[in-house]
């Protein structure tokens, strides 16, 4: 009963905070088709909380590199053409995540920390200072180890969560949390059972308040064949509860990545689905051929919006 109504507390607040008009759809929809999302494989996505700035990661075939991109709101709800971040474009940067104040972005590279020989993924920072970023700064332990840290995501009081692959872990790979005390982290400890299992888990995204957590899990029952998004709740006793499947955002491919914009209307993610055909009734044409491999439907990754009132509204 009490799961139930602490479901029910938080889709109401969603509901309420999305009265207000929002352009998000109701259904799963490329983001900016042709323009954030391309042909080319675009992911990982963070709009800062005034919505003024957006970072997204640009990967090339098979992983190679990444770098994060950046672009800026323009009049007429229009954004500026994609540069290199400040901050990115010579080692593997992915996957920015702001504080929720703005002043900080935190994101994972494997720069190295000294000379120019690259080294494991671990989680650096970069901070604004008269409206520009900072030089990157490492986080160092106890966030960063010797294995590699991806995805952070980080809540108002300043926990930091992240994804990683320890022996201490619950599972292959899963959600960690360092907690901000006194100005610095603590330790990182695995997200209990609820959150982490024995299968993969990975790339959360936390509300600020750190009432709801957004995931990605490979492998388990109800996962519908790639890799799905979940959502867990806090009940009042703020224990996280059973994970559920985001049945109307999930595909047979890898969806993952998500992220919810700053006044909750809408819930960004990344999907490799496609629209790509097996058989043709009538004999292609190269030209056909090529307008459908340049599209963004290709099989490339793709960041796609939905409504995150629409989303809270399906779960049972």
């Amino acid at each position: 009963m009490l799961k139930l109504y602490t479901t029910f507390l938080l889709l109401v607040s969603f509901l309420c905070l999305n009265a207000q008009s929002s352009d998000s759809p109701e259904i799963p929809s490329l983001f900016l088709e042709g323009i954030v999302s391309t042909n080319l494989n675009e992911r990982d996505m963070a709009i800062s909380p005034d919505g003024s700035e957006m970072y997204y990661t640009l990967q090339s075939n098979q992983n190679a590199f990444s770098t994060i991109l950046h672009r800026r709101k323009l009049p007429g709800n229009k954004w500026s053409a994609p540069v290199v971040a400040s901050f990115s474009g010579k080692y593997g940067d992915l996957e920015p995540a702001f504080s929720s104040d703005g002043k900080k972005l935190f994101f994972s590279s494997n720069r190295p920390l000294l000379g120019e020989k690259i080294k494991d993924y671990d989680i650096w920072v970069v901070e604004k200072v008269n409206d520009k970023w900072s030089a990157p700064k490492n986080l160092g332990k106890p966030v960063n180890t010797e294995a590699n840290e991806f995805y952070p995501s980080v809540a108002a009081n300043g926990n930091l969560y992240f994804t990683a692959e320890y022996e201490k872990g619950v599972g292959k790979e899963d959600i960690y949390l360092c907690r901000w005390i006194n100005g610095s982290f603590t330790e990182s400890s695995a997200l209990d059972t609820a959150v982490n299992s024995s299968f993969w888990e990975f790339n959360a995204f936390v509300s600020p308040d750190e009432t709801y957590i957004l995931f990605t899990s490979y492998g388990r029952k109800d996962d519908k064949g790639g890799g799905d998004l979940y959502i867990c709740t806090k009940n009042a006793d703020g224990h996280w509860q059973p994970a559920k499947n985001l049945e109307l955002i999930n595909s047979t491919k890898l969806d993952y990545c998500p992220f919810v914009s700053a006044g909750q209307e809408t819930f960004y993610f990344t999907s490799s689905r496609h629209t790509l055909p097996s058989s043709y009734e009538k004999t292609v044409t190269y030209e056909e051929l090529s307008k459908v491999y340049n599209s963004p439907s290709n099989g490339s990754e793709n960041i796609y919006w939905i409504s995150f009132a629409r989303v809270m509204k399906s779960l049972r």
